[in-house]
């Protein structure tokens, strides 16, 4: 009755985690067309973890309850080798380990994949302590890159047209920052020498928050930006406006990045 009413409630959690989305255990809304990827692991290793878990304390309770002590005088029987069990608690972690190993690896492929042609490249350049985005588009400033430049203080807006193909470059100008937007569920290293590139396809019209992941100097706490996932009217208009301001071609190199405002000393940490 206890091993059914255990199997019961097993099949139960179960069947509430399947109908759960990311944003009931903690992960933000998917933004990007990789999201789902990574959203399907996550929730089958927690499913995996389960029932690992069910199964180690159900033969832990059933060990605790079958061989208890009745008695002072009763010991229970002593085994001192047992060839199965120790074949099973050898081989079932190997397993285990095997087959989330392969799920991880086949999700790796789909979230790197970069079959898809992309519609929209975009130049990130990570810098102490600030981002630079230069959008490189055909239809821009006649065929010019424009720009936007942040600082500490304030920090610069990424646009992207929903539900087109972006391909981002990235690098650095001093050291190893990594490009992280939680929405998107995908980061990035940022390397300076190095182009890393990778495309995905925004999904969800909104704005998501985006900072450095790698412990980078003094103000990398302050590195941040903001992605504004917007119509291609509205990513047309914003290009627009930095032809405007005459923010065209390529940044010769940003102001201001190393300090915030009100700090007098010099961030070169």
């Amino acid at each position: 009755m206890r091993l059914s009413r255990g199997f019961l409630g097993l099949c139960v959690g179960l069947l509430v985690l399947t109908g759960c989305d990311g944003t009931d255990f903690g992960l933000p809304t998917g933004a990007s067309d990789r999201s789902e990827y990574v959203d399907t692991l996550w929730f089958g290793a927690w499913i995996a973890a389960l029932v690992v878990g069910v199964f180690t304390w159900g033969l832990i309770g059933w060990a605790v309850i079958r061989y208890r002590r009745r008695s002072e005088d009763e010991t229970p029987p002593q085994v001192r080798y047992n060839l199965p069990i120790e074949v099973l608690y050898t081989v079932a972690p190997v397993i285990v380990v095997a087959v989330l190993f392969f799920h991880t690896v086949e999700v790796q492929e789909q979230v790197l994949d970069d079959d898809q042609e992309a519609e929209h490249l975009i130049q990130v350049v990570g810098e102490k302590w600030a981002w630079t985005f230069i959008y490189t588009d055909e239809d821009a400033a006649g065929g010019e890159s424009v720009y936007d430049v942040g600082t500490p203080s304030e920090p610069t807006d990424l646009w992207l047209p929903v539900d087109e193909v972006v391909q981002f470059d990235l690098t650095s100008a001093d050291v190893i920052h990594a490009f992280w937007v939680p929405a998107f569920t995908y980061k990035e290293d940022v390397i300076p020498g190095r182009t890393n590139t990778f495309t995905m396809t925004p999904i969800t019209e909104g704005d998501y928050a985006g900072r450095c992941s790698e412990l980078c100097g003094l103000y990398h706490s302050r590195m941040l930006f903001t992605v504004r996932v917007v119509s291609r009217a509205d990513y047309d208009a914003h290009l627009q406006d930095l032809v405007d301001v005459g923010q065209v071609g390529e940044p010769t190199g940003p102001e201001g990045t190393r300090t915030i405002a009100g700090d007098e000393s010099e961030g070169d940490a």
